[in-house]
């Protein structure tokens, strides 16, 4: 029940947030349920998949103004990077990933005040 009850709320940020679904679910997974960094991680992109999609679908054919050559060539792009990025994961230590998401989440969120 505590699982879904993180899927859901998950799929709720997704939704509102995209990124930050994800970024919460991180977090869950390594506080709530002692997930190990790294797994924390790769779980996280093979759940965000399926809310993605949701999530797609539910833009595409209900708000205009998506740009789908924006969303294809950025896709294209985000596909060679999501490879590089889970190929190497493994290879960055536990605390430096720590490191790297945490400035990640500070950097973003001060683009978003500012």
């Amino acid at each position: 029940m505590k699982k879904i009850l993180v899927g859901s709320i998950t799929g709720l940020l997704s939704g509102f947030f995209g990124a930050g679904g994800g970024a919460a679910l991180v977090l869950m997974l390594q506080k709530i349920f002692k997930v190990e960094v790294h797994k924390a991680h790769a779980t996280t992109i093979a759940v965000i998949l399926p809310i993605s999609i949701v999530c797609s679908f539910v833009y595409i054919f209900g708000v205009e103004g998506i740009e789908m050559m924006t969303v294809i060539y950025i896709s294209a792009g985000g596909v060679v990077g999501g490879h590089l990025g889970a190929k190497y994961l493994k290879k960055i230590p536990g605390k430096m990933l720590h490191k790297i998401f945490g400035v990640f989440l500070i950097i973003t969120g001060l683009m978003m005040i500012f």
